[in-house]
């Protein structure tokens, strides 16, 4: 863990992100067009000015199982993130090596990606979806265990033996175009998080609904991020790990807007790809 000292010395912005407001509601977020008078979400934002350091002079110190994040170098042969084929061809095999080599899981699976531009959202194409400016994790306590279940039964495994081991939701981020100005990604360290700042939210779509964490504020919370980011660089994010007994679980994350960003920075362009690591010994099959 890095300590106090190495926070107050690194260059940052000061920032506004959204968190979620106290609330005797449990959070609810559409993924798609809800019916006739409901609306996309049950609350409103609670925005907070906080300071996100800059990363990149602390990267090499940065990582998965003490902050929750961790930056590396990595060139992709992906030729157009924007076709899904493509994606799951060839990216998905490079983000489950990244992840394997960088937490030293047994197996990594990759089963989901998020592409985000927000012109082509607007336009709706590719499947796009706009930058995500809310402070949020994607997995819970309990929706963690139960989507690694789903993944590995859609991957062909037996399930059972894997989870009876320790096992983590890793999300790999990067960008699309490069250099990011337009909506970075800030990520904060978990363990300048408490129990009592993550509120469980149901996420709906069209055919499940899933569990998420909004987050409440914490004037004890750390950000980082990883300024004017390009095409051979990505972020890794820790979601969930099964494991109790010390490494970071739940890495909380926001897109923002940064103040130091040309007022004509085209819109970000980026794509995460979500992954499971699962730590099982040999022979576990």
């Amino acid at each position: 863990m890095l300590s106090e000292l190495d926070h107050r010395v690194v260059d940052h912005v000061a920032a506004t992100l959204n968190y979620l407001p106290p609330t005797s509601l449990r959070p609810v977020t559409y993924t798609f067009e809800p019916p006739p008078g409901t609306p996309w979400r049950n609350f409103s934002a609670a925005p907070e000015r906080v300071a996100i350091q800059n990363g990149r002079a602390v990267a090499d110190r940065l990582s998965l199982d003490a902050e929750g994040v961790a930056f590396l170098k990595h060139r992709s042969r992906v030729g157009d993130f924007y076709d899904p084929s493509e994606v799951k061809a060839v990216y998905y095999p490079e983000a489950e090596a990244l992840v394997r080599r960088a937490i030293g899981a047994a197996r990594v699976l990759a089963f989901d990606h998020n592409v985000r531009n927000l012109t082509r959202a607007e336009r709706k194409q590719d499947g796009a979806r706009e930058p995500v400016k809310r402070v949020h994790n994607d997995f819970t306590h309990g929706s963690g265990p139960r989507r690694a279940r789903e993944v590995l039964i859609a991957a062909g495994f037996d399930p059972e033996p894997w989870l009876e081991h320790r096992f983590a939701a890793i999300n790999v981020w990067r960008p699309i175009r490069g250099p990011v100005a337009d909506s970075p990604l800030a990520v904060c360290d978990a363990g300048s998080i408490a129990a009592g700042d993550l509120v469980a939210s149901d996420l709906v779509y069209r055919d499940r609904v899933g569990e998420t964490y909004q987050v409440t504020y914490n004037p004890r919370h750390r950000w980082w991020y990883f300024p004017e980011m390009q095409t051979d660089e990505a972020i890794l994010i820790k979601c969930y790990d099964s494991a109790l007994d010390g490494p970071a679980r739940f890495a909380a994350h926001s897109a923002f807007d940064d103040p130091t960003a040309p007022r004509n920075a085209p819109p970000r362009e980026s794509i995460e790809v979500r992954t499971f690591a699962f730590f099982a010994p040999e022979g576990v099959t």
